[in-house]
């Protein structure tokens, strides 16, 4: 049925106008199912290249696609990333843009303490798309950085001139092997292909007289620490003998202040066994004995009328104990 009809005016000319309004709006909706029906096509399928794999991500769960050709897919809630599988590098050591030293990446140190100028390549491609996409933010830059501690852990095992010249080959292997079993270790999806000495030379003058103004400062630290630990050697055994001493003086100090005061608690109890004899005679004796200390060289003789007695200088309690005590004791053999 026709869309259209065509009619002649009555000057002649042919004009086309609408069959109908149905029809009009029929044609529209068969226009817009054809659309539809061909973005569903191009949202249906995806090719994958020799040198891809496929990520297809079906409401968060990831699965990978790694066989090349043509591949379905459900449009709008089945997502395809697609990651580049073939072999990628990135330089250590100097930009490969200016072939410029990066001085923070080439210069390291050697067993012998020697500064070293060395660049490497280092060669990578994903192993699994999964992981390289989802299990870190940036695998190769988790990779560079391996890749620099290993290198200086290595290159820091060797002596400056293994690394100039003969030890390259045995270096790179052994780099090689540490950072594979570092990146099996963090498991990123990204695989290590190679890693090669582009270069290694002694560093610039300017470097070499940093080193050795840090060489001077170290030596200046150990000998600032040898002499320090020299004076203490030197005067601890001196000090230890003064602290010594001190301490056996205090010791016999104490030792003379007990002894002292035991001796005057003896004579006070001496003293006060015979005030409670006779308190008058006691108090005239410690008065007597305090003016003989007072004045040692006074002698006092008092008349009572009865006979004239030598007071001062008298014997002490103490003295007159012993006499009483011998006295006692010729009386007590004289009566057996």
């Amino acid at each position: 049925m026709a869309l259209f009809n065509k009619k002649k005016n009555d000057d002649g000319i042919e004009r086309i106008r609408p069959n109908s309004v149905g029809n009009v709006f029929k044609t529209t909706g068969i226009v817009a199912l054809v659309l539809v029906l061909v973005l569903m096509a191009s949202q249906s399928t995806y090719q994958i290249r020799e040198q891809e794999q496929a990520v297809l991500t079906t409401f968060g769960k990831a699965q990978a696609v790694t066989t090349p050709g043509l591949h379905f897919k459900v449009p709008f809630i089945q997502n395809v990333t697609k990651v580049n599988t073939t072999i990628k590098g990135f330089s250590i050591g100097y930009d490969e843009a200016t072939n410029e030293v990066i001085e923070d990446e080439a210069i390291m140190i050697t067993s012998d303490y020697n500064f070293i100028d060395v660049d490497f390549y280092v060669e990578y491609k994903v192993s699994d798309p999964v992981k390289a996409i989802y299990a870190s933010e940036d695998p190769v830059l988790i990779l560079k950085n391996i890749a620099q501690s290993c290198i200086r852990t290595v290159i820091g095992s060797y002596d400056v001139d293994s690394v100039l010249t003969t030890g390259k080959n045995e270096i790179q292997a052994t780099i090689k092997e540490m950072i594979m079993e570092k990146l099996d270790e963090q498991d990123l999806g990204v695989a290590l292909v190679n890693i090669t000495i582009q270069d290694s030379e002694p560093p610039t003058v300017e470097i070499m007289e940093a080193f050795k103004k840090v060489e001077t400062a170290k030596q200046g630290k150990e000998t600032a620490i040898n002499n320090a630990n020299k004076y203490r050697n030197e005067k601890l055994p001196t000090a230890q003998a003064e602290a010594d001493r001190i301490i056996k003086d205090a010791e016999a100090f104490k030792a003379e202040r007990i002894n002292e005061a035991t001796g005057q608690v003896a004579r006070f109890n001496s003293m006060y066994a015979e005030y409670i004899k006779n308190p008058v005679v006691t108090k005239q004796r410690m008065f007597y004995e305090a003016m003989e200390e007072v004045l040692p060289d006074l002698k006092l003789i008092i008349d009572s009328g009865e006979g004239v007695d030598k007071i001062l200088p008298l014997e002490s309690f103490s003295s007159i104990e012993v006499e009483t005590n011998e006295s006692s004791a010729v009386a007590d053999n004289t009566e057996e």
